[in-house]
């Protein structure tokens, strides 16, 4: 019979060694604490102070939610289609992300492993290639697609920023149909006489909702954060916006930059709540 040494300790050091746990991980939680906050906090307080005169002052927070920062010397007009067309290119990639991803998961799930470890290969294979090496073969591509078929407009990215989200959007969406037996409730919606479109709409779904927000707003925030396939292709979206507002008002782009982290917090914890209102919800229907 194995014996428990944590139990088997006289109390006095037992509470001992709790007491030294406790304070490792005070320590640890405030190092990483203060790693992840005192840039933020730095980064506020430059948006408040100015560098030069040491003056404390709001303008710049009150410029971005005014839409005015004519008094500052900026032209606020970049930002603002910078941050309509992230906004556009959010919504488009996810679409496109959904429609492209859920699928054809679902059918590799159901019909071959094999295949599944194939998918799996190409979704996450553009972790491994470096933005920059992406442009250089998407750098053709778009200049025919503008010239030819399509035009300037920054909502093209789409195709790009789909390549860029697949791998986060596939692990999500695997982690939901791994969670679930797929194939036996295919079968039996099946042998209810089900099509397969309303095995996959009404069974399917409902029970991948979690992974399908999960893959969702991860991709949001992968939009909205880059820069480098935008900037290269010579395309507008926030993060080009806000780079070229901090040429003449580094303080207005830098509040905005804190207001788009913030955002992706948000979406992070609507996603928790999300997540567990959908966890509860099945657990009473089931009960």
């Amino acid at each position: 019979m194995a014996v428990n040494h944590t139990e088997a300790m006289p109390p006095q050091l037992r509470a001992a060694r709790v007491r030294k746990q406790r304070v490792i991980k005070a320590i640890i939680l405030t190092f990483t604490l203060l790693f992840l906050f005192v840039p933020l906090v730095s980064m506020f307080v430059f948006t408040i102070r100015h560098p030069l005169s040491g003056k404390w002052s709001l303008d710049p927070w009150i410029a971005i939610f005014t839409g005015d920062g004519s008094a500052l010397g900026a032209d606020l007009s970049t930002l603002w289609s910078g941050l309509g067309s992230s906004i556009g290119l959010c919504v488009v990639t996810v679409v496109i992300m959904l429609l492209l991803m859920v699928p054809t998961m679902v059918i590799v799930h159901i019909r071959s492993k094999q295949l599944e470890r194939a998918i799996e290969w190409v979704a996450t294979l553009p972790l491994t290639i470096p933005a920059i090496v992406l442009v250089v073969g998407l750098g053709p591509i778009y200049r025919w697609l503008s010239a030819d078929v399509l035009s300037t407009n920054p909502i093209w990215l789409c195709f790009a920023y789909v390549i860029l989200v697949m791998p986060f959007a596939f692990r999500a969406l695997a982690v939901g149909l791994n969670s679930i037996d797929v194939k036996t409730l295919c079968e039996a919606s099946r042998s209810l006489g089900a099509s397969w479109p309303r095995v996959f709409f009404r069974v399917l779904i409902p029970n991948l909702w979690q992974s399908i927000l999960s893959a969702s707003f991860i991709s949001i925030a992968v939009v909205l954060g880059e820069y480098t396939v935008a900037s290269l292709l010579g395309r507008m979206n926030l993060q080009v916006a806000l780079y070229q507002l901090g040429q003449s008002n580094s303080q207005i782009s830098t509040a905005m930059s804190l207001l788009a982290l913030l955002f992706g917090v948000i979406l992070l914890v609507a996603l928790d709540l999300i997540s567990d209102a959908l966890r509860k919800s099945k657990e009473s229907n089931e009960s």
